[in-house]
């Protein structure tokens, strides 16, 4: 049976969140289409691609975008939005996708001058303040661009993260956004903040998943205090 709670993990246990990083290493090779580029923009729409979908549609979508515009602001703002959404289809969401991208390529090109450059030359919190601002960011995707272009120190907290660290007893059964990121980083070292977001992605698609765990399966199966047991 599933645990009700995660009253028995372990949080205490000095080796345990070393040891889930190192078990995940050895069991996962993660996309890393997203880490192909430095270009912020360009992070920014393949995060908006990726949203409620799999690594190999948005990066198919992304290429057929890339085909059809140049991934730009300037380029993107003034794309007719049918056109986007006919580029981005197999990603899904085509439509809510379409109008971010375009909504987001308007707002860098009017406030920014059509560059995201201000995130390598602003403090951390004025980066990201700047970029929740953008129409449809939320603060998982404005760490995202953060982490992957400028090596910020920050984890983002997508669906998976969440649900797999409260599952491991790494947070509170209850926490928010900024609690699991500050817990997840209090845990671990900046150097590993890209791998452990990465990683415990790979875990939540694979095996430990919101529906249809795969415990029995998982690499992480005797140091998970929510782990399904065999009757």
């Amino acid at each position: 049976m599933l645990s009700n709670g995660l009253e028995g993990a372990n949080l205490t246990a000095k080796n345990t969140p070393k040891e889930i990083l190192r078990i995940l290493r050895s069991s996962f090779s993660p996309s890393s289409w997203m880490s192909l580029t430095k270009d912020p923009f360009r992070i920014l729409v393949k995060t908006v691609l990726s949203q409620a979908t799999t690594d190999r549609n948005a990066a198919a979508a992304f290429r057929k975008l890339s085909a059809r515009f140049r991934i730009t602001p300037k380029s993107l703002a003034k794309a007719d939005v049918r056109e986007i959404e006919k580029a981005i289809v197999i990603a899904g969401l085509h439509r809510n996708k379409s109008r971010a991208i375009k909504d987001i390529s308007r707002k860098v090109l009017e406030q920014f001058d059509g560059s995201m450059g201000f995130i390598y030359s602003t403090q951390f919190e004025e980066a990201r303040k700047a970029l929740l601002d953008l129409p449809g960011v939320g603060p998982k995707t404005a760490d995202v661009v953060l982490l992957f272009c400028t090596d910020t120190p920050t984890i983002p907290i997508d669906t998976h993260v969440k649900r797999v660290s409260k599952r491991l007893g790494l947070v509170p059964p209850n926490a928010s956004y900024e609690t699991i990121r500050r817990a997840l980083q209090s845990l671990y070292t900046p150097k590993d903040y890209l791998s452990v977001h990465l990683m415990l992605i790979s875990l939540g698609r694979e095996y430990c998943r919101a529906r249809k765990l795969l415990c029995i399966r998982c690499p992480l199966s005797k140091l998970c205090p929510s782990r399904q047991m065999e009757d």
